[in-house]
Order: C-alpha cells, then sequence, then structure tokens
C-alpha cells in the first residue's frame, strides 16, 4: 500500500471514529437521567428546537448528512448482505428489538412513540457511524484484533484449568481501580439507595462482633427504613451475607473498597468460567467487553449486594465447569461449587435458588460423565454443600423473629406494608406502595410486561454503554444463527433470571440498570462476543476493530456523563455531615437534621456510632417537636448542632444552629408548646 492511500485511510479512520466519539457525546447531551429517582429520557420533540438544544439538533443533522452521503457506495454491498443473512423474520425481529428497546415507557403514548423514534434514530445514526469507521479501514487492520485473540492462552485439557489470561489479570486491575476511583470521587465513599445505609450500619454492628443493638432512646428520632424496631433492640431484617462480608471492610474502616476488590476478582472468574465454556478467544473478548461495562463497573462502585452475588454465582459456575471436565471424582470442585450456591443463598436467596437449579441441571448435563450414578452422585455432594453453607440462616431467622422459616425482612415488609405485599406471585395486595417506581397496584401479567420494558430499556443502555444499544449485537447472534450449546446454556440463565423475577412486583427500579437482572450480566457479555466473532467470520473481519472503537467511545463519552450526571449527589444523598463534622468540630454533641427521613436523616445517619453514649456526634431526625423534646431530654449533657438537609436547602447541608445548649432548645420547646395551649 502506497504512503498516500496509507495515509489517506488514517485520515478517513480518525474522522469517522472522531464523529463517533462527537455524535454519543452530543446524544448524551440530550439525555434527562439527573441524580434524582427516574428512568432517563430524551428531551421532549417540542423542546428539541429550544435554544439550549438546536445545537445538539444541529449537529446531529449535519453527522446524518455526513453519514448519508459516506455510506452510499456501501449501499448495495450491505442491501445484499442484510437480503441474505437477515431475510425473512430475522429481519424484522431484529429491527423491532432494536427500536423496542431504545426507549422506555412515559406517561404519555405519544411520548413515548416519539421518543422511540428519536432514541432509535440516534442509535441507527451511530451505528452507521462506527460502520463507516470501519470501512475505512484496509481489511488486513483485522488482523490486529486476531492476532491479540490467538495469543489468549488454552485452557487445559486435564487439571483444574488454573493460570490466568495476563490480559485478564489486567483487566482485573483495571476495573478494581476504575471501580475504586468511581467510588471515591463520583460517589464519595458515601451510600446513595436507602439499602446501602442498612448494609453499612449492619456490616458495622457485624464488626463489632453484635447481631443487634440495644434500642436508641427516643427511638422515632433514629428512624431508618429497614430497620426493624423491638421493645428492647433494633436491627437489619436483610439477609446477613452480603453485610458479614461487607463487615470485612467495614472492621478496617474501608466498607467503600469491598465492592471495587470484588469486581476485580469477578473479572477473573468470569475469565475462567468462559474459557471453560466458550474457549479462550471468546473468552478474552468476552473479558474487554465486560471491563469496558458500565453496568459492571458502576455496580462495582456502590455498596449494593449484587456485585458479591455475582462473584457467589460465577463461583459456582466455575466449580460446575472444572467438574464437568473433571475425569475423577473432583470433590474441590463440587466444594467450590456449592459453597459460592450457598453465599449466594445467604445473600439473595431468591436467585440462589434459581442459580442452584441452573448449575445443577449444567452439572447432571455434563457429556464425560456416563452413567446415571457418576452425574448424580457429585450433584447430589454439591447440594449437600450449598444447603450446609446456607444453613446458617435458619439460626439467624430464629435469633432475629423466633422462627427458623421466617425471614426477618418477610417479617418487616408483613409488619410495616401489609400481609403478603413483598410476596413473589400474583395478586392485588403485591407492592410496597411506590406510585413512582410501580405505577401499577398489585402485580398481574401487565406489571410483568411494563416491568420487562423497563429492564430491558436499562439492559439496552448500561450493558455496553454503545451508542448503537447493547441489545442489537444478541439479537443479531440469534437471528444469524448457528448458536452453539454454550449459547443455549446463556439463554437458558438469562430466560431463568428474567422468569423468576417476573413473579415480583418490583422491577429494581432505575437504581444501577437492571439491577434485579444483573446475574445475566456475563451471560449477555458471551452473547455480545459470539455475535463480534460471528459477523468477524462472515461478514466482516473488520467487526472485532468496530466493536473496540464502541468500547472506546463508551469509555470517553459514556463513563464520565455516567459519573457526573447521575451517580455524583445520587437520590440527593450528600456526605457533606462528614465534612461539616471535621471542619466545625462536632465532638461530643447531638446534631438534629432537619428535613426528610431520605435523604435529610439518612446522609447523616450513615455515620452515626453503634454506642449513641460514644463521644461522638449523634445524628437525630429533628421529624417533630415532641420528638425533639424527648431526644434532647435523652442528650440533655451535649451541646446541639442544628442542621437543615438538602430538601430544604435546596443545596447541601447548612448549619442552622450551633452549639447550644440542650437546655436551652429545651426551654424554647416548653415555651412553644405552653403558647400555642
Amino acid at each position: 500500500m502506497s504512503e498516500r492511500r496509507t495515509r489517506d485511510w488514517r485520515v478517513a479512520a480518525a474522522l469517522w471514529f472522531a464523529l463517533t466519539l462527537a455524535g454519543q457525546a452530543v446524544a448524551l447531551g440530550l439525555v434527562r437521567a439527573g441524580f434524582r429517582v427516574g428512568y432517563q429520557h430524551y428531551v421532549p420533540a417540542d423542546e428539541l428546537f429550544d435554544a439550549a438544544h438546536a445545537p445538539a439538533l444541529l449537529f446531529l443533522l449535519a453527522q446524518a448528512l455526513a453519514v448519508a452521503v459516506g455510506i452510499r457506495p456501501h449501499l448495495p454491498a450491505l442491501a445484499r448482505w442484510i437480503g441474505s443473512a437477515l431475510a425473512g423474520w430475522r429481519g424484522p425481529a431484529v429491527a423491532a428489538a432494536f427500536i423496542v428497546s431504545s426507549a422506555t415507557l412515559s406517561r404519555s403514548p405519544a411520548m413515548y412513540a416519539a421518543e422511540l423514534v428519536l432514541a432509535s434514530l440516534i442509535q441507527a445514526l451511530v451505528l452507521a457511524t462506527v460502520f463507516l469507521f470501519a470501512a475505512s479501514l484496509p481489511r488486513d487492520a483485522a488482523g490486529i484484533v486476531d492476532r491479540w485473540l490467538d495469543r489468549a492462552p488454552p485452557v487445559p485439557d486435564t487439571g483444574p484449568g488454573a493460570g490466568f489470561d495476563r490480559f485478564a489479570l489486567a483487566a482485573a486491575l483495571f476495573v478494581t481501580v476504575l471501580c475504586a476511583a468511581l467510588a471515591a470521587f463520583s460517589y464519595q465513599r458515601h451510600p446513595h439507595v436507602p439499602d446501602e445505609v442498612i448494609y453499612l450500619m449492619h456490616a458495622r454492628y457485624f464488626a463489632a462482633g453484635l447481631l443487634d443493638l440495644p434500642l436508641p432512646p427516643a427511638p422515632e428520632a433514629f428512624n431508618l427504613d429497614l430497620m426493624t424496631y423491638e421493645a428492647t433492640r433494633w436491627y437489619s431484617p436483610v439477609p446477613p451475607g452480603w453485610p458479614a462480608v461487607l463487615a470485612v471492610g467495614a472492621f478496617f474502616g474501608a466498607a467503600w473498597l469491598v465492592n471495587p476488590i470484588l469486581n476485580g476478582i469477578n473479572v477473573l472468574l468470569a475469565a475462567l468460567v468462559l474459557r471453560h465454556t466458550h474457549g479462550a478467544r471468546t473468552a478474552r473478548l468476552g473479558v474487554l467487553l465486560l471491563a469496558c461495562s458500565p453496568w459492571f463497573v458502576f455496580m462495582g462502585m456502590n455498596f449494593m449486594t449484587h456485585t458479591l452475588t455475582m462473584t457467589a454465582a460465577l463461583a459456582g459456575a466455575l466449580g460446575v465447569a472444572r467438574l464437568r471436565r473433571a475425569r475423577g471424582a473432583a470433590p474441590g470442585s463440587v466444594v467450590f461449587a456449592g459453597a459460592g450456591i450457598g453465599v449466594l443463598g445467604l445473600i439473595r436467596p431468591l436467585e440462589g435458588l434459581t442459580i442452584a437449579g441452573l448449575l445443577g441441571l449444567w452439572a447432571l448435563a455434563a457429556p464425560d460423565r456416563q452413567g446415571l450414578l457418576r452425574r448424580v452422585v457429585p450433584v447430589a455432594a454439591m447440594a449437600f454443600v450449598a444447603v450446609a453453607t446456607a444453613f446458617i440462616q435458619l439460626p439467624y431467622n430464629r435469633y432475629m423473629t423466633g422462627a427458623p422459616l421466617t425471614f426477618p425482612l418477610m417479617a418487616y415488609t408483613d409488619s410495616v406494608y401489609g400481609m403478603g405485599t413483598n410476596a413473589l406471585g400474583f395478586g392485588v395486595n403485591r407492592g410496597l406502595g411506590w406510585p413512582g417506581l410501580d405505577p401499577l397496584p398489585g402485580h398481574g401479567f401487565l406489571d410483568v410486561l411494563v416491568n420487562g420494558n423497563l429492564n430491558l430499556f436499562q439492559l439496552n443502555i448500561e450493558l455496553l454503554g454503545w451508542g448503537i444499544g447493547s441489545i442489537l449485537p444478541m439479537a443479531l447472534l440469534l437471528a444469524l444463527g448457528r448458536l452453539r450449546r454454550e449459547d443455549l446454556w446463556m439463554l437458558a440463565v438469562i430466560a431463568a433470571i428474567i422468569g423468576v423475577h417476573a413473579f415480583y412486583w418490583f422491577s429494581g427500579g432505575p437504581d444501577f440498570g437492571a439491577r434485579y437482572w444483573y446475574l445475566i450480566l456475563v451471560p449477555c457479555i458471551a452473547l455480545v462476543a459470539r455475535c463480534i466473532e460471528s459477523l468477524a467470520q462472515r461478514a466482516d473481519a473488520r467487526a472485532g476493530v468496530a466493536a473496540l472503537a464502541l468500547c472506546a467511545a463508551a469509555l470517553v463519552t459514556f463513563f464520565p456523563w455516567r459519573a457526573t450526571d447521575k451517580y455524583y449527589h445520587y437520590r440527593n444523598m450528600r456526605p457533606d455531615v462528614r465534612q461539616l463534622a471535621a471542619a466545625h468540630d462536632f465532638g461530643r454533641s447531638l446534631v438534629l437534621v432537619r428535613g426528610n427521613r431520605h435523604p435529610d436523616y439518612a446522609s447523616a445517619a450513615a455515620y452515626n456510632p453503634l454506642d449513641l453514649s460514644a463521644p461522638q456526634p449523634i445524628y437525630a431526625w429533628d421529624r417533630s417537636p415532641d420528638v425533639r423534646v424527648r431526644v434532647l431530654e435523652a442528650f440533655a449533657d451535649r451541646p446541639v448542632w442544628v442542621l437543615d438537609g438538602p430538601t430544604r436547602t435546596g443545596d447541601g447541608f447548612r448549619i442552622v444552629r450551633g452549639p447550644v445548649p440542650a437546655a436551652e432548645l429545651l426551654r424554647e420547646e416548653h415555651a412553644r408548646a405552653g403558647g400555642a395551649r
């Protein structure tokens, strides 16, 4: 190739790649996500021509014009490929998946339809732009990706298959560091979802060797969601598996690092599982996609349970994968798999049961194990280890609720919201009364469709962060056919997780993607990797380079946008209290927090000591005059600060008063009460 031609294709490729980056960044600027609880949407059609949005719209129109000119020479070849590869029902099915997943439901059907059109057009524009980037490259450019994939070490035919791909080790380190950086700077080492406040508190008293806490004086001033209050004690009703692991970080004062470290481990476990199921090349490509997945990385930033559920599920899957390859009894693999399943049951019992069934079937289907006995015995042993691991839940339940089979969380929701409101299944009484997140009362078939739409949309956005969406490559793989056995197993996992959660009233909400479907992440990544390989073999070898370009675009545009636009001060939860306490030396004081239970009081309560007599600030919710009097009387020997929370200030926490003697505030309250009478 001449020097001039080389320069020409490099310039063209650079321009199309730059346009891909700029187009995705501009499109994200038209999305309303923000730190409040809600599903993201594009700005309404009637606002696109406002002064604030017109420049972005003009840029996208200019990009569309450039793409229309650039793609004309390729149209005949594209038409031939689509006509042959996506003939019959395949083309419309892929198009339907592409369009339906591009936007989620709105209250207005007209707005929903308009957004589907806009979102689909933007996805198609990014798709065409990245196609032109790949088409501008010489065909031998794809050899770079092939050579990199060929360097992946093969899976041993015997033995445990130990020995990581060095790329997997590098990816694990990258993910750990990235998650830790996001946890420190975007999440600010502070809980944002109500569940996280309780997980941290639960972990802290576990780390102190406690199973519950003495009931605080004036308990109404320490009221938090997901806390059970009894006559002499209070405790978290959530399952103990995740708080027990988080307690390790809490013990060392670094709970915020637990999920980043677990996510690095998850990269290594996923690499090993995919090597066993799909081979070394697909595993290496899958690891790359996983490390660049916003859904995966941002979940590793928080204090939620889902990262550990993936660790446990992948550990169980790796144990079964090794068991399937082993020629002997493989007791180590049996124990590893059973322990992973058991731990998963201690974190999220429903997912534990689902994964147990799937891995049991996978173990029974081992191709090299002939005879019923050789198939059943390892599975029975695995089940025994899983049950033995999860057995700790029963005495824990008994201590908390008085009955081994009564789970504290179900007892809590039955008591606070009504009998059966949080149970699986269908009925008019299902749901906890969250109209903003659960739009229809009860749980029925229509709710299943609504929840499915919400989660499918989030999967499309969050799995890869690609401007073309994440559903398209999986839909293409299914449409192209020639699925392998391992692809069918991945589809079985996806169907089982989605199917089981169809019986639950809540979709999981907009926190961290389709989080109730989180265990489908690695199977989805495997299917995307297989699609890239299939396209490279059957369509154009440059498909791998196009995927790399989309990953790079996600890292450069989607990640910083999501970290700053949504998760910084997400849900109006802020660590200001921590900073104010240090700046003003709150010391041994009582701090009254005015505002709502969440986010105002919950943000402050995260910094309460376990021992409310400790010489540290005690944060109490200033929820009403009578509660204020009781808490002032209970902590009468402490100076008092009064803070307004974010819902009152419209910004961060603000000191309203202090330090003031508790006796002075009590006199004011008694005088106010007397004047009212």
